[in-house]
Formats: structure tokens, sequence, C-alpha cells
């Protein structure tokens, strides 16, 4: 069936919201998230402040859907990776592609991931947004074969896996594996795993702490990620 036809209201409330974030992630870039002012943007676009109001109630409300953007444009990033090979290689592609992405738009990797706004809590939504960028990492880790020194973890993933019916459908919808697969455990542990070993590495790049260090952070980050595949014995 057809989608129907936007009215030429909702078409303009849609352009406007859309200018209204285009002016909000330009404030983001030059002063953070607590650069990002209502009544400012009101006035770049030639906008009364309680007109603005119409489009989103609160500053809390147009963040929102910039977090939901930003994961939507991380999870594009990586997504776009070829691991039809599988393997280390997909690996590697993976973290590289995410680095690249934090690395370009280091206001948006610091709005997922940099300090919490006070107050601020992150639409339910945005669960699955995230998950959504990691997704792509599951399939890598399935055809694993982990050392035994990660049965511990492993364990607690197959319980997770047990419990949780999203963390469950996450799973089989990158691997196609059911719950008591012991490679659904796998795929997972990997994943998970890879979380903080990138944003160990690439937010402390994006924040600019390794400045004048003797290393650069995407040597680090692949090293690490070898790592990581020796642990799962990736090929």
């Amino acid at each position: 069936m057809a989608a129907q036809a936007r009215t030429p209201r909702e078409r303009y409330r849609e352009q406007t919201r859309s200018e209204i974030k285009e002016v909000a992630v330009r404030q983001l870039a030059a002063g953070g998230i607590e650069g990002v002012a209502l009544l400012r943007i009101a006035k770049e676009i030639g906008m009364s402040g309680p007109a603005l109001y119409r489009y989103y109630a609160s500053r809390d409300d147009l963040l929102a859907e910039l977090v939901l953007d930003a994961y939507a444009a991380a999870a594009e990033a990586v997504q776009a990776v070829d691991t039809g090979g599988g393997g280390r290689a997909a690996l590697f592609a993976l973290t590289r592609a995410y680095r690249a992405w934090s690395v370009a738009s280091p206001h948006l990797y610091l709005l997922l991931q940099g300090t919490p706004v006070a107050g601020f809590e992150a639409p339910p939504e945005s669960v699955l947004k995230a998950r959504s960028v990691f997704g792509p990492f599951l399939s890598v880790f399935a055809e694993g074969r982990p050392l035994a020194g990660l049965d511990p973890l492993l364990a607690e993933f197959q319980a997770w896996l047990r419990d949780d019916p999203g963390v469950t459908e996450w799973v089989r919808q990158w691997t196609g594996l059911s719950a008591g697969d012991p490679a659904a455990a796998v795929a997972l542990t990997g994943a998970v795993m890879t979380w903080p070993q990138l944003h160990g590495t690439v937010g402390l790049e994006v924040a600019g702490h390794f400045t004048g260090m003797g290393h650069r952070p995407a040597t680090l980050l692949d090293v690490q990620t070898a790592l990581l595949a020796d642990a799962f014995q990736l090929r």
C-alpha cells in the first residue's frame, strides 16, 4: 500500500524540525551540549521562542532526537562495512569504521558517550539504536572459538540471553542463532567486549587525551583489536 501523502502543513513542520536540528548540531559542535540553546536557535532561524516550543517542548526533547540521529549515523557508518569475508579482517574493518566516524564527528560521539547531562535521560528507543551500531560485531564473533579464560564471562552472557528476550532477539536478528546455541553467547560476549575496548581508545582520542603522546591512536586500536581477535581465535 502506498504511503499516504503528507499535507503541506506536515511537510512544513518536518522541514522546520530538521532546520532546528541542523542549527542545534552546529551549536553542539561549537560549544558542546551546554552550547545548545533553544532561544538562540529560534533567533538564528528567525522564529520566536514560543513558536519554537511548538516543535520541541524543551532542550531535552531536542537532545533526545539528536541522540537518536547520532546513533543512526554511527550505525550507518558501521553497517556500510563489507564484512562478507568475516573473521579478523571484518573485525578490523568495523572498529576502524567506528573510529573514523567518531573522529570525524566528535561532537556527536561525545553526545552519545561523553559526560552525562544532569537530569537528561535518553529516550528508551536509544537502546535499540545503540544495539544497531554493534549488531555487525555479533555476526563476526559468532564464528569465534573463545579461549578458556573467557568462560566466566561466557556463562554470564548465556544467562543474559536466557533471561532477556530483547537481547535474544538482537542476537538472532544479526546472527540467526537462538538463545540456546552456544555460538549465540560467543557472539554476544565478543560484541560487548568490543564496546569498552572501542570507547576506551576512541573516547580518549576524541577528548584529546592522547595529544603529545608517542603513539598513533589508530595503531593502539589496531593492537587492541588484534588481541580481541586472538582471544576469540578469529581467522
